[in-house]
């Protein structure tokens, strides 16, 4: 009998033993489950922190190029304008001169002692 009582005072010490590490565990369990609450809490506050400054930038490029835009399409100063006008009729003007010329179905178009200075000109500088 005695025998029997012992091993009845043994297994409810080992009993006392496996409750105390299953209540163990589980506390470890609820602070390791708080913890990563708390890791994902800071996760989450921290993507919607990212989210915003990334929204932020988007908009601060989207007025940038905006205004890169509005820069870009400013119309040039009249001065300008009246020069390059001037440019393109000069051009136009000349395009019949030099159209047949360029096919190779007339002369130089400014005369042959423009061209002789011209390129003697030439010479001169690469000579130089």
């Amino acid at each position: 009998m005695t025998s029997l009582f012992a091993q009845e005072i043994h297994l409810s010490k080992r009993h006392e033993e496996i409750v105390s590490q299953r209540l163990m565990l589980l506390q470890k369990m609820k602070n390791k489950f708080g913890e990563q609450n708390k890791e994902k809490a800071s996760q989450i506050q921290a993507a919607e922190i990212a989210f915003k400054r990334n929204l932020s930038l988007l908009k601060d490029i989207d007025a940038a190029e905006k205004s890169l835009q509005t820069r870009i399409h400013l119309l040039p100063p009249p001065e300008l304008v009246s020069l390059e006008t001037l440019y393109w009729a000069s051009v136009e003007e000349c395009i019949p001169k030099w159209e047949q010329f360029l096919l190779g179905r007339a002369p130089y178009p400014i005369g042959v002692e423009n061209q002789n200075e011209a390129e003697n000109t030439i010479r001169n500088k690469a000579q130089q």
